[in-house]
């Protein structure tokens, strides 16, 4: 790949972004070959390719059968995911998925929708797998669309499934729409095409969610700046920041989709150290959290999504009076703002974090955020040739 950036990155002046790279290309080699090691107490997920998930399917099917020849009234145990279920793997840094279940009667007259409409889930994932296709949640949906009634209870099946063969969501074959964006210091191999990121356009690449025909060939990054917004990234796009720093650029559009957060995942795994631009409020701080532990709703395949690594490089509390942010562009706080930050101020893994504490307890002193955009008021270029060189210069991050 072309070194033009490297000529341009001054790494003494940017020291610490550097030391952070080596000290993950460090990291990768000692971890070369290791799996991760996951606490007692924790379900244990695989992401499967087709074979292997066609007979964790089968399987599940035989047991079924099995229970109805013997006892005639068969149990499906089926995976907790609620709050009560998630446990803080402290040394990891993620949330996960303990071992509880929930018996479901399949004869049971209380939970016979629900088998039944599970028994068609499994059906549609047996006919993507044995003809190795892949399918939207939406498309699921409708495929049956009187038996689910709402998209909420074919998705929230979905998931069961996954957790009742304990595979990740993308190993039964059906994915999200896609909605993530990816631009810079990165070529891939996209099903049979070869993509240079750094020759996308604006918009470059949009994450494909069938993650498993996606291979990363070549990267002389040193870093991923991940983006709130999608405007954003069009505007470093627009500056080919990548040019002037050797980084891959992401717009996750919110708190990010699961393709967006397992490619990223996948790129921190290669050792590059990963920063995250989200607006400063209690959102984007459950943004960052989300990148870094994992949700809770999706607590099980946080191994897969997790970057647990990840630095929040900004918009932080602070920086509105650091950088002079006009009180016209400050938004005033609102009851569910208030709300959120106490929530996440609660949470064991801010708690251990101080510098994250303090700055959502300064949020919620303040009681004002602030977007992105808020930087546009100092110029169009502000962001791009002030804010996140001296961020990255100074390494002012949590």
């Amino acid at each position: 790949m072309s070194t033009k950036s490297k000529q341009i990155y001054n790494t003494k002046k940017y020291h610490k972004v550097r030391q952070l790279y080596e000290e993950g290309l460090k990291r990768v080699a000692q971890l070369q070959g290791k799996e991760l090691e996951l606490p007692d107490g924790v379900a244990k997920i695989d992401d499967l390719d087709t074979l292997d998930a066609k007979a964790r399917l089968r399987q599940v099917v035989d047991g079924i059968i099995a229970q109805i020849m013997l006892t005639g009234r068969p149990v499906l145990e089926v995976p907790n995911r609620s709050a009560s279920n998630i446990i803080w793997d402290e040394n990891n840094d993620m949330l996960l998925m303990g071992e509880n279940t929930t018996s479901k009667s399949l004869l049971s007259l209380s939970s016979a929708l629900d088998v039944t409409r599970l028994v068609r889930v499994m059906e549609i994932v047996n006919d993507l797998l044995e003809q190795n296709l892949h399918t939207t949640k939406r498309d699921l949906f409708y495929t049956d669309v009187n038996l689910f009634k709402e998209q909420k209870n074919s998705d929230g099946l979905i998931e069961d499934l996954a957790t009742v063969i304990r595979a990740t969501r993308n190993s039964t074959h059906i994915i999200a729409s896609a909605m993530g964006n990816c631009v810079g210091r990165l070529r891939i191999r996209d099903g049979n095409d070869i993509l240079d990121l750094s020759r996308m356009g604006s918009q470059g690449w949009q994450v494909n969610p069938a993650l498993d025909s996606v291979e990363i060939l070549e990267t002389d990054a040193e870093f991923v700046l991940v983006v709130e917004k999608n405007a954003a990234m069009v505007r470093l796009a627009e500056a080919r920041f990548w040019e002037r720093f050797p980084c891959i650029i992401m717009a996750g559009r919110g708190q990010g989709d699961m393709a967006s957060r397992m490619f990223l995942r996948r790129l921190s795994k290669m050792g590059l150290p990963v920063f995250l631009l989200v607006d400063a409020d209690p959102y984007g701080s459950y943004i960052a959290s989300v990148y870094m532990r994992g949700s809770k709703r999706l607590s099980y395949e946080s191994p897969f999504m997790a970057t647990p690594d990840l630095h929040m490089l900004g918009v932080l509390a602070k920086d509105l009076d650091e950088y002079n942010i006009p009180k016209e562009v400050r938004i005033p706080f609102t009851a569910q703002d208030a709300k959120r930050a106490k929530e996440l101020l609660n949470e064991d893994f801010i708690k251990a974090n101080k510098k994250w504490e303090m700055d959502l307890k300064l949020m919620l002193k303040n009681k004002q955020k602030a977007e992105i955009q808020a930087f546009t008021t100092k110029g169009f270029k502000f962001l791009v040739d002030e804010y996140l060189p001296r961020k990255l210069e100074t390494g002012d991050w949590i």
